[in-house]
């Protein structure tokens, strides 16, 4: 397998700095990103890059504000957490900033109008959006390509987005490993994102995932550097100065802890419930048992900790939501993989061997009763009836499902080639493992949970095959009604000469999304890619094999090139690929039921 190397290159950190500096000064006065949006309340943490005094105007009909908040100022460069209460709940909200240099008697600007959304109550439906591993801090992330998926994220209009962690880089600036990177550094990095991610959190609230470049890490509280002047205290302070993440009170639950050295709350895990879902997010880095803290922890190493878990038992035991969403950078802090993991230690109780497998259940000896601990976290999740734990770190698009339980790998947001959690961490997966870099946008109803696969591409990138904001994959979960526009448009596809998908027609509740393809083009286009046909393994390394839903004949096969040449041709439902290098190739499928086509990875 090919290994992806971690760059920590100064040059590479120094290029984002610069990138970033002459963004923020070119483009915006200010930015702002909301957070701890409730059903009466929400924070917006806006930094202006002059010393600026403002009001806040708002309403809940647009161009019409009959409220305002008082007058702030604030300093250059320095975010302010203003706070609106007494809001409606389910209500959408606009407003719009006005505001002047401090000490000038000249008149106000305004600022474009805004929108925000208080707490849907139950029966309501909305989406919201999932991005992960942003990378900006290294080769990885490309910030040219981040701003398309934060595009594409506000397209479609959702309440809130969450991050899945691997933001901001704090443990990937000294190449010796002995991160004594300082405040003022550490500030830096968590102020180069305001600039991009104030392109749509001024209309979309954001919530933060720890990951484990985040640094915020039991392992570095006391190694190498003793507190208070170290990277994970550091890092906390800096995160809480920049971005504002829910805190325990009537609305969000959480961490109550308050942590020394200033950090108080460190709003490291918490959950909420928003229309008919329950949302938790959980951090398995502050809490790692390791004693001997020059070495990093490994498998029962890894714990939420008895606090966390108890809270994390208790909010799931006690939520009537009819969906449980759970949130978390990696279920073990570390490794690879998705269910494969489930099973295994804190999360699964059953011992890891060799890396990847379980083997005897040892969750009883290393997570004693008499400290608090009843059931392993999937246990946990099967018994409440979790419906979907996201997760990051990977790299790359996985969809997997274990005793009813999706576990659902997200993508890079900013991979330019597309390709990094492929080629490095694909085989960690069992099903449903994709290339590509964007977002996942997430669609609730009361009956019904629709998740996509909403890709990103540079413009140079989309001459071929593929198209900025295509779906790549998509599932459903729950009782999802077809409308008549669904039946008649949503199943078919508008595709390029090749035979390859170019654009769904989906429906709305104002009507169909697009122009309908024509009939001639059903005919081409008859097929749904998920759905038609099942192509596995996937990555695979000798032969790849079919499986369709229904009994097909006068099946044809072509694989192809990413360069679009043709490699073979059959009819077969078995496929021999030993000779094909390593690489991205397409399967072109027709059989009397339609055409598919399906993007194989090839790997050696």
């Amino acid at each position: 397998m090919k290994q992806i190397k971690k760059s920590r290159n100064p040059f590479i950190c120094l290029f984002f700095l610069l990138f970033i500096s002459v963004f923020s000064s070119q483009a915006q006065q200010f930015d702002i990103i909301l957070g701890r949006p409730t059903d009466t309340s929400i924070t917006a943490s806006i930094m202006f890059y002059q010393n600026t005094e403002l009001v806040i105007e708002y309403g809940t009909q647009p161009g019409s504000y009959n409220q305002f908040s008082s007058a702030f100022t604030l300093q250059t460069k320095l975010p302010n957490d203003i706070d609106l209460r007494l809001l409606t709940p389910n209500t959408k909200y606009f407003y719009r900033l006005k505001y002047r240099a401090v000490g000038s008697s000249g008149n106000y600007t305004y600022s474009p109008e805004y929108s925000f959304q208080t707490q849907r109550t139950t029966g309501s439906s909305f989406n919201f959006t999932i991005e992960a591993d942003e990378h900006l801090y290294d080769i990885k992330g490309v910030p040219s390509l981040y701003k398309i998926t934060l595009n594409n994220q506000l397209m479609g209009n959702p309440d809130f987005m969450l991050s899945l962690g691997d933001i901001f880089g704090d443990d990937h600036s000294y190449l010796d490993h002995t991160y004594t990177i300082s405040a003022g550094e550490l500030d830096t990095l968590h102020y180069n994102y305001r600039p991009l991610l104030g392109q749509i959190c001024h209309s979309v609230p954001f919530y933060i995932a720890l990951g484990n470049h985040e640094g915020e890490r039991k392992h570095h509280f006391n190694f190498p550097i003793p507190p208070p002047s170290n990277l994970p205290i550091n890092a906390t302070l800096s995160r809480k100065k920049y971005f504002p993440n829910p805190y325990p009170n009537s609305f969000y639950s959480g961490n109550n802890q308050s942590e020394l050295y200033g950090m108080d709350k460190p709003e490291n895990y918490y959950a909420w419930t928003w229309g008919d879902a329950l949302f938790v997010v959980l951090d398995p880095y502050r809490y790692d048992s390791r004693s001997d803290t020059s070495a990093k922890p490994t498998g029962w190493d890894w714990t939420l900790g008895v606090p966390q878990y108890l809270w994390l038992k208790n909010t799931l035991e006690s939520s009537t939501a009819k969906y449980k969403f759970v949130f978390a950078h990696h279920i073990r802090g570390e490794g690879r993989g998705g269910i494969t993991n489930a099973i295994t230690n804190e999360w699964g109780g059953y011992q890891r061997v060799n890396g990847t497998t379980g083997n005897g259940y040892t969750f009883d000896v290393n997570r004693p009763a008499s400290e608090g601990w009843t059931k392993p976290i999937h246990q946990l999740f099967i018994d409440n009836r979790v419906t979907i734990l996201f997760q990051g770190h990977d790299h790359v698009f996985a969809h997997e499902v274990l005793d009813g339980i999706t576990y659902q790998a997200c993508p890079m947001a900013a991979d330019s080639t597309y390709e990094i959690g492929m080629l490095a961490n694909a085989g960690a997966y069992t099903a449903d493992t994709l290339p590509g870099s964007g977002h996942i946008k997430v669609s609730v109803t009361p009956s019904c949970v629709k998740v996509d696969f909403v890709r990103a591409y540079l413009p140079a990138d989309t001459m071929g095959v593929h198209k900025n904001g295509e779906i790549a994959f998509s599932y459903t979960i729950g009782d999802c009604i077809v409308t008549p526009c669904e039946f008649t448009y949503g199943n078919w596809s508008a595709c390029d000469s090749s035979g390859f998908q170019t654009r769904t027609y989906t429906a709305s509740p104002s009507g169909c999304l697009g122009t309908p393809p024509t009939d001639s083009l059903r005919r081409a286009c008859q097929f749904s890619t998920n759905d038609f046909v099942t192509v596995f393994p996937n990555p695979a390394k000798n032969t790849i094999n079919l499986r369709f839903a229904n009994n097909i004949t006068n099946l044809q096969t072509e694989l192809v090139n990413s360069i679009g040449q043709t490699l073979y041709k059959g009819n077969t439902n078995t496929i021999d690929i030993s000779k094909f290098s390593t690489g991205i190739y397409f399967l072109k499928i027709e059989t009397d039921q339609g055409k598919a086509s399906k993007k194989i990875m090839i790997q050696h």
